[in-house]
């Protein structure tokens, strides 16, 4: 199949018309317009009007659909990751809750058995990754985690986790002021990516962590101490690091409009990484759902426990991107690249998705040029 016609993301961050061809499950070639016709009877699809860019990448979300991943079933994950599919999210790296190690052992093992049989699923997005988030979390800053379950950092209890899931955990959430953080970070952190997350660290603290090998943060101004002018806490360490990605939850209820613009001042399209953070009512009408074992209100973008705190989003990574855009001010380039570039990068997938070039897998969407609404979701070089 050639692409024809379409402004194309490319690896350099700007929009160019070029022809697409695609080639089995992958891209085969990206070229100037009309060199790539001279291939015998090709299936031509004209992308005038559209953008192309890479599928999306969401490296932290919970459910959809009325499905979680802590559900912990393959009836669940197929759900998910095929509503994910059919929104332009290619590629997820769903995450756990704070539950106990017997819990999550059967999240990982269900898992694990789920991608290896996933090439045969060509409507869904690809698992590539878990990201564990809890519980070795601070229980002042659980925020919608359960209490009853945060436990302190436990080296063992991860590699027997990571073990279970074929090596798929991604990302490990982690308070560093916590007992055993250190020692986590220095065991741990060339085996995973490490996130400061649902912490009540100063500033000296995550600047020690990140020196040990923390290079990221779990949905940055959440679940933390903010930011000032005498206290600058992770946000203030990370933003002076080079080496630190954050996370950021652009619905339109997490983060006030004007703080993710200055954010993107303060750390660069080159280091955030939007993430939907969303539970399973996204993609269902308001109503009462359940996050963690507890009970979520569901209306409009807005999820919150009984007691008023935020329980993560009813907004998927693709609507994200068109907020920070359309109601943001945001270029579109920079909500490409924190939406499938950066994420990518983050979890160690990039040499296989997350930019449209020659040898990458063809997992690609097409939107519209006037309004960011969708047109084709490409999936292993297929349109779904």
């Amino acid at each position: 199949m050639i692409i024809k016609n379409a402004l194309v993301y490319m690896p350099d961050g700007t929009f160019q018309k070029k022809d697409v061809r695609l080639q089995g499950s992958c891209i085969a070639q990206v070229g100037e317009t009309g060199i790539l016709c001279e291939i015998q009877e090709p299936r031509v699809l004209d992308g005038s009007g559209s953008y192309l860019i890479p599928g999306l990448t969401d490296i932290h979300f919970h459910g959809c659909m009325g499905k979680d991943f802590c559900d912990g079933t393959a009836e669940a994950f197929d759900i998910i990751a095929g509503y994910e599919a059919s929104v332009g999210v290619t590629q997820i790296i769903p995450a756990t809750m704070t539950y106990d190690e017997e819990k999550l052992m059967g999240i990982c093992k269900e898992a694990a058995v789920y991608r290896a049989g996933q090439a045969e699923r060509e409507d869904k997005a690809e698992l590539c990754g878990i990201n564990m988030e809890g519980p070795f979390i601070a229980m002042s800053k659980k925020g919608a985690q359960n209490g009853a379950y945060v436990h302190k950092p436990d080296i063992g209890m991860f590699e027997r986790l990571n073990e279970a899931s074929g090596q798929m955990i991604k990302l490990v959430a982690l308070a560093p002021e916590v007992e055993n953080a250190m020692e986590f970070i220095e065991a741990e952190h060339g085996k995973t990516v490490i996130s400061i997350a649902h912490t009540a660290a100063d500033y000296d603290t995550a600047v020690t962590a990140i020196g040990k090998g923390v290079h990221h943060l779990t949905h940055l101004y959440n679940a933390m101490n903010p930011m000032s002018h005498r206290a600058p806490g992770p946000i203030g360490a990370a933003a002076d690091s080079e080496v630190c990605d954050a996370e950021l939850i652009c619905d339109g209820v997490h983060i006030h409009p004007a703080t993710v613009r200055n954010t993107f001042r303060l750390f660069t399209d080159e280091r955030i990484i939007l993430i939907s953070d969303s539970m399973r009512a996204t993609g269902l009408e308001d109503g009462d759902y359940e996050l963690g074992g507890q009970p979520v209100k569901v209306k409009g973008r807005l999820a919150t426990l009984e007691d008023g705190t935020i329980a993560g989003s009813a907004t998927n990574l693709m609507d994200c991107l068109r907020i920070v855009v359309k109601e943001m001010h945001l270029p579109l380039e920079s909500a490409v690249k924190c939406a499938a570039v950066n994420s990518a990068r983050s979890v160690g997938i990039y040499h296989d998705y997350g930019s449209i070039e020659e040898g990458k897998k063809a997992n690609l969407v097409l939107l519209n040029q006037t309004d960011l609404s969708l047109r084709k979701v490409i999936l292993k070089g297929k349109v779904i």
